[in-house]
């Protein structure tokens, strides 16, 4: 049982200290300050603990008369996501980001998979400045704009029959918010407006809007907001974890079935005539490190919403847009090649360049809505936005053109090899600790079991201050299951990712682990 009293509240510490130790990238210079970076849950009560940002030492020649540039804005006028001041990037090119005072770093994840053709891609700033001169904007419920209308055909394309119709937002959240109404609004237009409720899992995340965050199982997320979130529509199943919540001697097949009758029954304990669907990420991120279904998994979830008349619900907003290779929506590789009835996408979709989401929608959902109102009820002011449009179709471009989908999908098989043979080595002191390497395409977790053994803070919080002490970003969590367990870290790094690349990330995050192997559990 997952139990939500056990999962930690998500303030977010990383630390990052001066080192003289030879490093491949020139990184933090001896002027940069102790800093931050967020992504690495703690409990509650180290928020009043949590380190101040504390001056590294100075290296300042002795004619200097002032300090050397800070990697830190100081007297911040931005309420950040963390509870202290993160360094201010000032530029970045590929996979690397200048900061403030000069120094380099690396991310290894892509933001949080997001830059998947990576920083500076000319074609892409080109696309945007054009657009600029042309049309920098118009409001979707008085014009539509050629970009727009591109990119919404363009989208078809990747899966040609399985969607018909696209709605643009401006981000991951907003997209699974609109295709919760959406979902909504297609029961109210075939005048079934007696289903109200949504079944999604637990150990899954949505979104930070109230709405996709009543539907994510992620309670470290949801607890500041728990009093105002909606219970009676929102009702969650178990997780497909199969290496956590597989039962002794049960086969895949009779794990699925298990899943599935638990829906089932779920259906039936609401009424199934009152669900208006199932959702679920094609391979989960932010709560347990691209985490994928068994097979068959998907086809059976989906039968039983076919059963009740309930609409499939699928949300790539981290793992779709080729994130996974060789296809470019999750579901194509990694979901039985299931297509859902409604889909969310972000990240990739602009890769960084510009703010956007979007949602798809099949013939059955766009016959419900076309032959009822004829409109979306649900909008923005800045959605279909004709420059984000014409970012996200230049960032398209340049995957298809550089053939980055299979790039992706080959550099991922070499990830994931160099990962196994450094981190599982039988002479490695970090293969102990090790509890799983899983993913698929450019979208990896590290999962770690650390037994009895306990560490001053959660190890995904240390790991993540280690790798950024050393020059690398990653994305690395405390774990969400009972007892704090679950610990993972996340790479993410762009499809163009080279293996030199991919050889210094492992390097580096082999080293950082095994650091703290041998500072706290041996």
């Amino acid at each position: 049982m997952i139990k939500a009293n056990s999962i930690k509240t998500p303030i977010r510490i990383a630390r990052i200290r001066s080192s003289t130790a030879a490093r491949p990238f020139p990184f933090l210079s001896l002027s940069a300050s102790s800093a931050f970076l967020k992504m690495a849950p703690v409990a509650t009560a180290e928020l009043s603990t949590a380190p101040a940002i504390v001056e590294a030492k100075k290296s300042v020649a002795s004619n200097a008369a002032a300090e050397p540039p800070s990697a830190y804005t100081k007297n911040t006028a931005i309420l950040h996501r963390t509870p202290y001041q993160p360094p201010t990037a000032v530029s970045a090119e590929g996979l690397y980001f200048t900061l403030a005072d000069g120094s380099r770093i690396v991310d290894a994840v892509g933001g949080a998979a997001v830059t998947c053709i990576g920083n500076g891609n000319p074609v892409v700033k080109q696309a945007i400045k054009d657009q600029v001169e042309k049309l920098s904007y118009c409001y979707n419920m008085q014009l539509t704009n050629e970009p727009a209308e591109a990119l919404a055909k363009l989208m078809l394309e990747y899966a040609p029959g399985a969607f018909e119709q696209v709605a643009f937002v401006a981000g991951g959240s907003e997209a699974m918010e609109a295709a919760v109404k959406l979902a909504r609004q297609y029961f109210y237009e075939i005048n079934q407006p007696q289903r109200t409720n949504f079944i999604s899992r637990q150990l899954s995340y949505h979104g930070n809007t109230l709405g996709a965050l009543a539907l994510s199982g992620h309670p470290s997320r949801r607890k500041v907001y728990e009093g105002i979130l909606n219970h009676d529509s929102f009702h969650h199943v178990s997780p497909a974890y199969a290496i956590r919540f597989k039962k002794a001697g049960e086969t895949d097949e009779e794990y699925v079935a298990r899943l599935a009758q638990e829906l089932d029954d779920k259906f039936q304990e609401l009424g199934p005539d009152t669900v208006i669907g199932f959702v679920a990420e094609t391979v989960v991120g932010a709560t347990t490190g691209c985490v994928a279904a068994p097979k068959g998994y998907f086809p059976a979830m989906k039968a039983v919403c076919e059963k009740y008349g309930a609409l499939f619900i699928l949300d790539e907003v981290m793992s779709g847009m080729g994130r996974m290779g060789s296809k470019m929506h999750a579901w194509q590789t990694f979901g039985d090649n299931v297509s859902p009835d409604i889909q969310a996408v972000a990240k990739g979709l602009g890769g960084g360049y510009v703010s956007i989401g979007a949602v798809l929608m099949s013939p059955r959902v766009a016959k419900g809505i076309r032959e009822g109102s004829g409109y979306f009820f649900h909008g923005h002011t800045y959605q279909a936005h004709p420059i984000t449009a014409a970012g996200s179709l230049a960032v398209q471009k340049v995957i298809k053109d550089d053939d980055l989908l299979t790039k992706c999908a080959e550099a991922g098989e070499y990830l994931a090899s160099r990962l196994r043979a450094t981190l599982l080595d039988k002479s490695s002191i970090v293969a102990p600790y090790v509890f799983d390497i899983r993913g698929g395409g450019l979208f990896w977790g590290i999962e770690f079991e650390l037994g009895e053994k306990k560490t001053p803070k959660p190890f995904g919080a240390l790991l993540q201050a280690k790798t950024m002490e050393k020059g690398l970003i990653i994305i690395a969590m405390a774990g969400s299951l009972e007892g704090g367990k679950g610990d993972y870290a996340m790479l993410a790094p762009p499809y163009n990712v080279t293996k030199e690349e991919i050889d210094t990330i492992v390097r580096i995050f082999n080293e950082s682990v095994e650091d703290l192997v041998k500072e706290y559990l041996v």
